[in-house]
């Protein structure tokens, strides 16, 4: 069991990514289309997280052209260039399902003020 976990570990990301339900982030991926590689950034709302370790995911959600779009990230995966945390959300529940059944400015979350200048200090 040891050697799993010492595996696992190597394939942890160096510096950790600090990301709660409610954040609205732009996450940065990188995309292979062809030999040419780009980066393709995904703006939206985490209505998810799973697991923990090397396995650890988050789902961002965000409304496209009147379609509700949900992508689901490895945390540690090299494809992720980076994740940009632009608002801090104020939420009381682990998974935020039911944003996929609002419209509208119902789908907003909370601003918590106090995270975002706990941040800033």
């Amino acid at each position: 069991m040891d050697k799993i976990k010492a595996i696992e570990n190597e394939q942890l990301r160096a510096n950790p990514l600090t990301l709660n339900i409610g954040d609205t982030v732009r996450v940065h991926n990188k995309i292979k289309e062809g030999n040419k590689e780009r980066i393709q950034v995904f703006e939206g709302t985490i209505i998810k997280k799973q697991r923990g370790g090397a396995n650890e995911t988050f789902t961002v959600r965000r409304v496209a052209y009147g379609t509700g779009v949900e992508k689901t990230f490895p945390v540690n995966s090299p494809r992720i260039e980076k994740v940009e945390i632009v608002r801090y959300g104020k939420v009381r529940r682990a998974k935020l399902y039911y944003l996929r059944d609002r419209v509208g400015k119902a789908t907003r979350v909370k601003e918590d003020i106090e995270a975002r200048t706990n941040k800033e200090n």
